[in-house]
C-alpha cells in the first residue's frame, strides 16, 4: 500500500491558516465568556444608540398618518431591532486603537507573530462575534415584545443576510485598519477618525435608513463602502430587494472587501517602514 501523497504547499498554507483561525476564534469565545456581565452591560450600552433612533422615528411615522416616506412605524422597529445585531456584528479593532497599539509598546511584540497583524485583529473579534449572538437574542426578543417589528423575510433573505453581517464585518475591518495606517505619520489622528466616523453615520444608513435620505445621498452611498456595512445587511433581511439586489449587494461586499485588503497592505508596507521600536 502506497503511502499517502504529502500535501501541495499552498494546500498546506491554507490548511494551517484555517487551522488558525479556528484556534484563535475558540479562544476569543473562551475569554469573552468569561467577563458575561460585562458584555452584557457593553451590548446594553451599544443598544441604547438605535433604541433611541427607534423611538424618535417611530414618534415621526405616528403622527404622520403611521409612515415617513412609506416606511411604517412598525419597518422603523425591524429596522433597528436588526440594526443592533448589525452594529455589534461591526465592532472590529478600530483606528483609534493602532494608536493606543503602537503608543503602548503593543505592536513591537506583535510584529514577532509569524502572521500579518491583520490575521490576529480579525481571528480575535470574529471569535467575539459568536458570544455576541448570543447575548443579542434576548435583548432583540424584549425589543420586538415592546416596539412590534414587521419583519417577514424570506429564506433567501436570512440566508443573504447572514453571509452580509460577515460580510460588512470584513469591510469594516479593511477600512479601519486602513485608517489605523494614519497614526505611523501623527501621533494623533482623532480628527480624521471623526470625519471618517461622521461619514459613515451619513452614508451607512446607520443614523437613519437611505430611503430617507435626499436622492444624490442615495446614488453617492452606492459608490462608497459605509453603506454596504450597514444598509445593505439591515435592508438585505428587513427590506423588499429582489434576488437581483441581494445578489448585488453580495457581489458589492466582495468587491469593496478586496478593494480595502488592497489598500491596507499598500498603506501597511508604507508604514511599517515608519516604525521604530526602543527597548531593553
Amino acid at each position: 500500500m502506497s503511502a499517502p501523497a504529502a500535501p501541495l504547499p499552498e494546500q498546506g498554507r491554507v490548511r494551517s491558516l484555517v487551522d488558525f483561525y479556528a484556534t484563535q476564534m475558540r479562544t476569543a469565545v473562551v475569554a469573552q465568556l468569561q467577563y458575561r456581565v460585562a458584555q452584557y452591560f457593553y451590548m446594553l450600552g451599544m443598544v441604547a444608540e438605535p433604541v433611541i433612533y427607534l423611538v424618535v422615528w417611530s414618534t415621526i411615522a405616528e403622527q404622520n398618518g403611521g409612515a415617513v416616506n412609506g416606511i411604517t412605524a412598525g419597518q422603523f422597529a425591524a429596522y433597528y431591532i436588526v440594526w443592533t445585531l448589525v452594529r455589534n456584528m461591526n465592532i472590529v479593532f478600530g483606528a483609534p486603537f493602532w494608536e493606543w497599539r503602537i503608543r503602548e509598546g503593543r505592536l513591537a511584540g506583535d510584529l514577532l507573530r509569524p502572521l500579518n497583524i491583520l490575521h490576529y485583529d480579525l481571528a480575535f473579534f470574529a471569535g467575539w462575534k459568536f458570544v455576541v449572538v448570543g447575548l443579542w437574542i434576548p435583548i432583540a426578543i424584549g425589543l420586538s415584545a415592546v416596539f412590534h417589528p414587521d419583519l417577514h423575510p424570506s429564506a433567501l433573505q436570512i440566508v443573504v443576510f447572514i453571509v452580509a453581517i460577515w460580510g460588512a464585518y470584513f469591510v469594516r475591518s479593511m477600512f479601519q485598519a486602513t485608517i489605523g495606517m494614519l497614526n505611523f505619520w501623527t501621533t494623533r489622528g482623532a480628527a480624521v477618525f471623526d470625519l471618517y466616523m461622521a461619514t459613515e453615520m451619513l452614508l451607512s444608513g446607520r443614523l437613519v435608513p437611505l430611503k430617507l435620505m435626499p436622492g444624490w445621498v442615495q446614488i453617492l452611498a452606492d459608490f462608497l463602502p459605509f453603506k454596504w456595512t450597514f444598509g445593505f445587511p439591515i435592508e438585505s433581511l428587513v427590506g423588499n430587494l429582489s434576488t437581483r439586489d441581494l445578489l448585488l449587494g453580495l457581489c458589492a461586499q466582495a468587491l469593496w472587501i478586496g478593494i480595502g485588503l488592497v489598500l491596507f497592505k499598500v498603506a501597511w508596507s508604507s508604514a511599517i517602514k515608519r516604525f521604530v521600536s526602543v527597548g531593553n
